[in-house]
């Protein structure tokens, strides 16, 4: 099976942490890591070309990659406790779980994490409260591949958002903002209009190649967030 860029970046990092390239060294051109690893050249420049916007390589044309010798500075992203961003706001936190099913990897979030073949997911849906008005509509799919013992939990009392801060780390996230229209499922929980626009958040992460969670956040209008590095 062919790596995943992941995969080649994950095992890329380890080796400039671990110290089998050091500070200032070449390290293989792209036709050999590709070789290597048996994926398709552009796999291994993505991977390499990520290492270089996180800081921990520099690239330069016709003289290669190199380990640097001073890595940058690599902004900090913590992913945040719906719990805790509504009580520092002062105002009452719930939670309340409307779905938990566990089922076989749909195609779509297949291609999405670069999942296997097989293996299932756990399917949860729920939605966070501020003063018991609707705060978040959260839905999400944990790869049960990478965190089996999620299908142990019931997540009646506990969100999954706080539960996987808590349980596992993560080595790369994707993270895009957009606007989405209500519609009649997303009108019932958050209290709106079918057709109002509304503020949606989509984060997917991995522990060092491994896929471990897609979700898709929605907030109720006007929601702002604001992020510090």
């Amino acid at each position: 099976m062919k790596a995943a860029f992941r995969d080649v970046k994950e095992v890329i990092r380890t080796r400039i942490v671990d110290g089998d390239w050091g500070p200032g060294e070449l390290i293989p051109n792209e036709i050999d890591l590709a070789a290597e690893f048996q994926c398709a050249r552009a796999t291994v420049n993505r991977a390499v070309r990520e290492l270089a916007e996180e800081g921990l390589v520099e690239r330069k044309r016709k003289a290669g990659t190199r380990v640097r010798m001073s890595p940058v500075r690599r902004a900090q992203f913590e992913i945040p406790v719906v719990r805790e961003e509504i009580e520092a706001s002062g105002r009452m936190y719930r939670y309340a779980l409307v779905r938990r099913d566990l089922c076989d990897t749909p195609d779509w979030l297949r291609a999405r994490m670069g999942l296997g073949d097989r293996g299932q997911v756990l399917h949860l849906v729920c939605v966070h409260y501020a003063d018991n008005n609707p705060y978040q509509y959260e839905d999400r799919w944990i790869n049960l591949a990478a965190l089996p013992n999620a299908a142990d939990v019931d997540f009646s009392e506990t969100s999954p958002n706080e539960w996987l801060v808590e349980t596992v780390p993560f080595s790369d996230a994707e993270i895009s903002f957009s606007a989405t229209a209500s519609d009649e499922v997303l009108a019932s929980h958050l209290g709106c209009a079918v057709g109002n626009p509304l503020f949606l958040a989509e984060r997917s992460t991995w522990w060092r190649g491994e896929p471990i969670t897609y979700v898709r956040m929605v907030f109720q209008r006007g929601h702002r967030m604001t992020t510090r590095f």
